[in-house]
């Protein structure tokens, strides 16, 4: 796997699209983490937190296909930038203005998420025209994957670093100011500048007419949840036991679990349905969540917090797998967009549902809901898995059908391991 990566970044542009886009992803990457710390820094409660980082999430929820779709029409260049400055700017209003007026905070917080450029759908829709070869394409596909869980695990601890020098809003300009070069960097490149989309059936539903794809949106808005809700209950864990880094810690903690489960996974070649095999992932992701709640010291706390993450990518990565063969023809990157959106949805509601439930019962009550939304997950999946077996026409999907224009049996580990 090693050999094959270095052989794909010798690639001409590459490095430098890779590179970019996840410099560029570094604001939407963090912007729970840095909206919760900079809220209490400013002396905000939990709640406030919670929902302020939830407006961030649905806004970004909401603008991710109206943007992916602008790309489509107009290109890369003329989008990806100016939603990327639009997203920096909105952020910087944040960081100045602070949380009062509470108007103002809300407005800022909700631009920075609608204009937050989407970089991770334009990448992947780049790697066939630089890479030539069936086989270094779905390969770039597992390398993006482990990367982009190199940036989640390192990009918290960016955050906590930023505010232990610094503060929680030299943080939030500093990240996003760097989501603005990463942008850049990508679109002035000569593969994004030429980058045309390939023309796309019309219908008003689009991607969402399939019902397999329906079934797993509706899976993974709770693994949103369950991923959300972390983010906020770890913060009055991290109080409790030394501060923001510990908080890092834990956040790195779970990228780290998931870099590990990601790169697993993506070593090898995975026979059977893929329907059948990420029942079996969440339902580890679930069980995995439970030993969260028993809140141990620092150091083990982060190791649970490891193990809590293993299955997340696997899970988001086999479910890739599935919406490629789901998706009704010309609508593939649709379909990746609703799934990053719905993602992003369960990920803000969790952490709006978290705050409350921290406050009345403390951070074990908020550690309890990644379990219970897990659990929800799994049986969203077993009652629909009938569907997600055959289209809608009652055919099943054949591997490399003409919704996977690479033709591949499985991607080995889909890009968007945070959806």
């Amino acid at each position: 796997m090693a050999t094959g990566y270095l052989e794909i970044l010798r690639v001409r542009h590459a490095a430098r699209l890779l590179a970019g886009t996840l410099v560029g992803r570094l604001p939407n990457g963090t912007a729970a983490i840095a909206i919760v710390l900079f809220v209490r820094a400013e002396g905000g409660s939990y709640s406030l937190a919670g929902a302020l980082a939830a407006v961030y999430g649905v806004a970004n929820a909401i603008g991710q296909p109206v943007l992916g779709r602008l790309v489509d029409l107009r290109g890369q260049p003329r989008v990806q930038l100016p939603a990327a400055v639009l997203s920096a700017l909105a952020m910087a209003v944040f960081a100045f203005v602070g949380i009062d007026p509470r108007a103002a905070a809300y407005a800022a917080v909700a631009a920075a998420g609608l204009f937050t450029p989407p970089l991770e759908g334009g990448l992947r829709a780049l790697w066939s025209s630089v890479l030539h070869r069936e086989d270094q394409v779905h390969r770039a596909y597992a390398m993006d994957a482990v990367a982009q869980e190199v940036m989640f695990t390192v990009g918290p601890l960016l955050v906590t670093v930023c505010v232990s020098v610094w503060s929680p809003q030299v943080a939030l300009l500093v990240v996003n100011g760097l989501g603005v070069l990463g942008a850049l960097s990508v679109v002035v490149s000569a593969p994004s500048r030429a980058w045309r989309s390939a023309p796309r059936e019309a219908h008003w539903l689009g991607a969402l007419r399939s019902p397999g794809l329906l079934a797993l949106l509706g899976a993974f808005l709770f693994v949103g949840i369950a991923l959300g809700s972390i983010t906020v209950a770890s913060v009055p864990y991290g109080d409790e036991h030394g501060g923001a880094h510990v908080y890092g810690w834990l956040m790195a903690g779970l990228g780290l679990g998931a870099l590990v489960g990601g790169m697993a996974y993506g070593a090898r070649q995975w026979a059977g349905e893929p329907a059948r095999r990420l029942r079996g992932l969440v339902a580890f992701l679930a069980v995995c969540y439970l030993p969260l709640t028993l809140m141990p010291g620092p150091v083990a706390m982060t190791l649970l917090a490891v193990v809590a993450g293993v299955f997340l990518a696997p899970a988001i990565a086999c479910a890739f797998v599935l919406v490629d063969r789901h998706a009704p023809a010309g609508t593939v990157t649709e379909a990746f967009s609703w799934l990053v959106t719905t993602f992003t949805v369960g990920a803000s509601v969790g952490t709006g549902l978290a705050g409350p439930v921290v406050e009345a019962g403390g951070a074990r009550g908020g550690f309890a809901i990644p379990a219970v939304a897990g659990g929800v997950a799994l049986l969203v999946l077993t009652c629909t898995k009938r569907v997600l077996v055959v289209t809608a026409g009652g055919t099943v999907v054949a591997a490399g059908s003409e919704n996977d224009p690479n033709r591949a049996l499985e991607p080995r580990l889909g890009s968007g391991d945070r959806a």
